[in-house]
């Protein structure tokens, strides 16, 4: 990573939450974390037919502080970031700089249906 990222963004960290919907199933609520700040960069877009026609999907890059495995502060595939009415699916995560000073969370925009 040569140059220190922008971070200007503040993402809310979310996490799922499973709870009992009193039919016998479960519900998922999205607990929040934190904020974090973060740089958000368009990734790498492609098509793909779904059951209507043409989809169109672009994977962004969202740069984050690091911190270390295991706590609350660092983001994990099953969680999310969200910023206002906007939801962005965490993909994947990894270290952006080999000290490990900042990730890299893949993560896929979530559009209301």
């Amino acid at each position: 990573m040569k140059a220190a990222p922008n971070l200007t963004r503040a993402l809310v960290l979310e996490t799922p939450v499973t709870a009992p919907d009193g039919a016998g199933g479960f519900v998922t609520q999205w607990h929040a974390l934190g904020t974090v700040w973060a740089e958000i960069r368009a990734g790498a877009g492609r098509e793909r037919f779904a059951s209507l026609g043409p989809l169109g999907e672009v994977r962004l890059r969202i740069l984050v502080r690091g911190a270390p495995h295991g706590t609350d502060r660092r983001p994990r595939p099953d969680q999310r970031f969200t910023e206002g009415a906007r939801v962005f699916r965490i993909l994947a995560v990894a270290e952006a700089d080999a000290q490990g000073r900042y990730l890299i969370c893949t993560a896929q925009e979530e559009l209301p249906a």
